[in-house]
């Protein structure tokens, strides 16, 4: 029995059950089932990280205080360059939308010009990512871990402004030995930052009264707990270790699972951003070898282009999630 659907007076036939539902070629179908079974694996990671949120709210690291740097720009511009990686992704995509229009009207050139465009766009994304990855598991002020696997941050009193490690540490001779990153020390002739003992950290806080400590536990207005000088004193006794940057294991921001679930999350979502990239590139050339004008269509991308708006409907999720929420 034929599918149809009733238009006023007429019926007009949808689907009569052959190989090409609703005109849809096979390859076309098979993108939609993957990207519905892909849709299902990104919310599930998308639940995780809102329920581990919720669970651990009162020590959920500020992204506006996490995701503050601009490539060559010293400063605190808080979420800048991942709102320029986001409008970045975007255009990419409407580039995406003109190679398609214009691969449905035959203008072999102008796909070739759009999708150089997207594949610029991809690989200024990707190359963002790799940069704020690096950025982030260098760190930029270090903090001490206690006993109890809390963070504690250091605040100037004065200003009100996070305080590094080097403004305030002393160097002991005899304290600097090299220690493994899971022992709480990073030594590395190419960090920008120099690494200190927990020894150092805490004579240098002693000797500097104008810096205090804040905790990564959030207050009522949803702000870092800061303590007072007397209190400051008292909490560091329970640091342990020094923590510097971000990892699986640690993190001088706040909780781990924030850490965690950045590498995860954002790096899954780069491996599909890089891969639509190497596809894009491949399709790119095809079209100049005239491959697709010899098949009398440009099918392969609007197929790719159903792959790369997926991508980026993607990344306005996880903005969303992980960067404003």
């Amino acid at each position: 029995m034929d599918t149809t659907i009733s238009t006023g007076a007429e019926e007009e036939s949808v689907w009569g059950g052959g190989n090409r539902p609703l005109g849809a070629s096979y390859g076309k179908l098979m993108m939609w089932f993957f990207i519905v079974s892909d849709a299902l694996t990104f919310s599930g990671f998308l639940a995780s990280y809102g329920f581990s949120r919720f669970k651990f709210i009162e020590t959920w690291p500020i992204a506006d205080e996490v995701f503050t740097h601009v490539p060559f720009i010293h400063g605190n511009f808080p979420m800048y360059y991942v709102a320029f990686m986001t409008f970045i992704l975007i255009m990419s995509s409407v580039t995406m939308v003109l190679a398609v229009d214009a691969g449905h009207r035959m203008m072999k050139n102008k796909v070739i010009l759009y999708m150089f465009l997207t594949i610029i766009g991809g690989a200024i994304f990707v190359g963002s990512q790799a940069w704020e990855w690096a950025t982030f598991i260098k760190g930029d002020y270090g903090a001490l871990e206690t006993k109890g696997g809390r963070i504690l941050q250091f605040v100037q009193a004065d200003t009100g402004q996070r305080a590094a490690l080097a403004d305030f540490a002393q160097v002991i001779p005899s304290e600097r030995e090299t220690l493994q990153r899971n022992d709480g020390v990073w030594f590395s002739s190419e960090s920008s930052l120099p690494s200190y003992s927990l020894e150092e950290v805490k004579q240098g806080f002693l000797s500097n009264p104008n810096i205090l400590i804040r905790t990564e536990t959030l207050n009522a207005e949803g702000e870092k707990t800061l303590l007072t000088r007397e209190e400051s004193l008292a909490k560091i006794k329970d640091a342990t270790l020094v923590v510097e940057g971000a990892n699986l294991i640690r993190n001088e921001y706040g909780s781990r699972l924030f850490a965690d679930f950045f590498f995860f999350i954002t790096g899954f979502h780069g491996f599909h951003v890089f891969s639509g990239v190497v596809i894009n590139v491949i399709i790119f050339f095809n079209i100049i070898l005239g491959t697709y004008e010899r098949r009398g269509h440009y099918e392969m991308v609007e197929k790719v282009g159903l792959y790369w708006h997926f991508v980026d409907l993607v990344w306005v999720f996880v903005f969303t999630f992980f960067y404003l929420v």
